[in-house]
């Protein structure tokens, strides 16, 4: 009996040992709740509450009538898909090449893909800048000429999308570095290619389906990265949706704070869509199982 009162008592305080971290799970929640919905909490009643006519919902009303509104969300999210499209078939393939035939270059590919983060955007931009004119003057005799203005397009800016490629490129690779690590890409290549698996077909419903969280994780930091870039484009003369915010912001602030708002509250519904729908998967999978 002393055995067992001994053993209760030594194991008494471990339901009190258990909460401690779900205490501190709730105080660093509240505390990051609180950091972020009163700035949000500020804004939205900076938008509806006007001083002398009380509270209106007139800016939102206002954005789809307001100009420039649809063409510039419109441009960003073409560029954000193009820039998406393009980081993911230039990084996916590079890093399994790495990780197939030669892993002592994995070093050498993190530096490369990591160095965009050192260089600083003004001194990005005015590369990118004198490269366009020097070009322009180097390729006038020549049929090139026609493809270097075809990429400075205002409708369509190519090199808005190069620009992007490059400066997203850290997050992608960590993204996509992070999915690889949860899986042996040697094993299933190997069983893949021995059962006649095409290159083609091994990358897209093998590898592709096993990085799903990853390629979403990628994606989506690449969409809040365009959808909020400013400066390479307001520098090279684009309007893209945060340089209209930008010049709306002159005139109408109440207009350009809604809009910074609903974009926010758009992006947070895709990234809740997309982890409901992955938590659906990974569920339904450990169901089968």
């Amino acid at each position: 009996m002393a055995a067992l009162t001994g053993l209760e008592r030594v194991s008494a305080p471990a339901p009190a040992a258990r909460t401690r971290p779900r205490v501190w799970r709730g105080v660093v929640f509240l505390l990051s709740a609180v950091y972020f919905l009163i700035p949000l909490g500020a804004s939205l009643w900076y938008t509806i509450y006007t001083p002398g006519s009380g509270v209106s919902l007139a800016a939102y009303g206002e954005l789809l009538t307001a100009e420039g509104f649809l063409q510039s969300l419109a441009l960003s999210l073409g560029l954000a898909v193009a820039t998406i499209v393009m980081v993911l078939l230039l990084a996916l393939p590079a890093m399994l090449a790495v990780r197939l035939f030669a892993p002592r270059l994995r070093v050498v590919m993190e530096v490369l893909c990591t160095l965009p983060l050192v260089v600083p955007p003004i001194t990005f931009v005015a590369g990118i800048g004198t490269s366009l004119r020097t070009g322009t003057e180097v390729l006038a005799p020549t049929p090139f000429w026609g493809t270097i203005i075809a990429v400075q397009n205002p409708a369509f800016p190519v090199v808005l999308v190069l620009a992007y490629v490059v400066l997203v490129l850290p997050f992608v690779y960590r993204s996509l570095d992070s999915g690889l690590r949860t899986m042996d890409v040697r094993t299933l290549v190997e069983a893949a290619r021995n059962l006649g698996a095409s290159w083609p077909y091994l990358l897209f419903r093998v590898i592709v389906p096993n990085l799903r969280s990853a390629l979403a994780s990628a994606s989506f930091l690449t969409l809040a990265l365009v959808l909020g870039e400013y400066t390479v484009a307001s520098l090279l003369g684009y309007q893209p949706f945060a340089v209209w915010i930008v010049t709306v912001s002159g005139s109408k602030g109440q207009l350009s704070v809604a809009v910074s708002i609903l974009s926010l509250v758009l992006i947070w519904l895709l990234l809740l869509a997309v982890s409901t729908v992955f938590g659906r998967q990974r569920f339904g999978k450990e169901k089968g199982k």
